[in-house]
């Protein structure tokens, strides 16, 4: 893993093309396989990944030392390839999986790998960095537990146990979605089948434009690198904000972080939509958080949560609760169900998408647990 980095730094230093072209070569197929099973269509695979590298060329001086390469790609491809299901609005899932076996280079019969392929990078997306990047480096780089540990900083012990955790997260996340298997068929049906051979002629043409930054692209690869940038800078975003409230939490300390999410209320003063459904519960949390009402905000949520969100809150002043109220509220005011899962008579799975902007600073995607109380539902946490 040292030597991405070290030819990555001899690239920045030295513009050297012959590193870059090396990096090129050695992760291309990498790249290109993880936004193909995003996007389903080849050719913008291609652009994408011409995008990726372009990225990590304008980005080679300020990645850390610690970065593990492979999985920094990964997640760059996926921003990159979620902007351009954005832009072409490609977001249907039938037709993606209809789609599946007749655009993918390597035609197979693995039943396993037909049914996971167009789940598995939603579900990478939900592990932490280490396991995600543990994953990659063990089933899509192919390296052994001892090559695993030494780039994540541990022993080949310890990166045995990260991967086998990783794994059965990412069975039950499957689980849930249909699919039975067990976390030793799924590692290797991802070992077999996770990285597709790109066209032979991609990495010659990713590194002409890449090492231009991007200079002589198209300027649809330039509207996927933008928007790849503007999700990594979110996502940066996101990650300090969740930081930050958890030490407000810890030491009862409210930064300007809180204070300056005042903003007018885009929320309806009216009576709320009540919990008679999941969806009609999830609508009301968000409109009670929204006018900053954290009372009407616990009367949509189960004993046990509410009990958490009294201790998050307790020793904060009525306006510092109901900004931070506010400022989650306004990140899903925007937002969509885009699945509902059953999980019994009185459980049920809401996924929700709200859509990135500039004053979003919570955006993004959401699993919501409502669980049924007598006759209404109530929040019971995220997941």
């Amino acid at each position: 893993m040292n030597d991405d980095l070290a030819l990555l730094r001899d690239y920045a230093r030295r513009n050297s093309e012959e590193a870059f072209a090396t990096l090129v070569s050695r992760h291309v197929n990498l790249v290109y396989s993880v936004a193909l099973r995003q996007v389903r269509d080849p050719q913008l695979a291609e652009e994408i990944t011409q995008a990726v590298f372009i990225v990590l060329a304008r980005k080679a001086n300020s990645l850390g030392p610690n970065t593990i390469l492979p999985g920094w790609l990964c997640r760059t491809a996926r921003y990159a390839s979620a902007n351009a299901l954005t832009i072409q609005r490609r977001r249907q899932q039938r037709e993606q999986e209809a789609h599946m076996q007749t655009i993918l280079n390597k035609p197979t019969t693995d039943e396993t790998w037909t049914q996971i392929a167009p789940l598995l990078d939603g579900a990478m997306e939900k592990l932490g960095q280490k396991d995600h990047d543990a994953l990659v480096l063990r089933f899509f780089e192919n390296k052994n537990f001892t090559e695993v540990g030494a780039a994540l900083g541990a022993s080949g012990d310890a990166a045995k146990m990260r991967v086998s955790r990783a794994l059965e997260k990412l069975r039950k996340f499957f689980g849930k979605r249909g699919v039975s298997s067990t976390t030793a068929i799924i590692a290797g049906t991802i070992s077999a089948n996770s990285v597709q051979a790109a066209p032979v002629s991609l990495a010659k043409s990713v590194t002409a434009v890449a090492i231009a930054k991007g200079a002589a692209a198209s300027i649809s690869t330039l509207t996927l690198i933008n928007g790849a940038l503007k999700i990594m800078v979110w996502t940066k975003l996101k990650t300090a904000i969740v930081v930050g409230l958890v030490a407000i939490t810890a030491t009862g300390i409210v930064t300007v972080t809180i204070r300056a999410a005042k903003t007018p209320n885009r929320f309806s003063k009216s009576t709320l939509p009540g919990y008679a459904t999941p969806e009609a519960s999830v609508k009301s949390m968000i409109e009670a958080a929204g006018n900053g009402d954290f009372e009407k905000v616990l009367a949509g949520v189960t004993p046990e949560e509410m009990n958490r969100l009294k201790n998050m809150m307790q020793g904060k002043s009525d306006d510092e609760i109901s900004n931070a109220e506010r400022m989650w509220a306004k990140a899903m005011a925007d937002y969509k169900v885009t699945q509902k899962d059953i999980i019994s008579d009185n459980e049920v799975h809401v996924h929700i998408h709200a859509t990135p902007s500039v004053d979003a600073l919570h955006s993004g995607k959401a699993v919501l647990i409502l669980r049924k109380i007598g006759d209404e539902w109530k929040f019971d946490g995220a997941m």
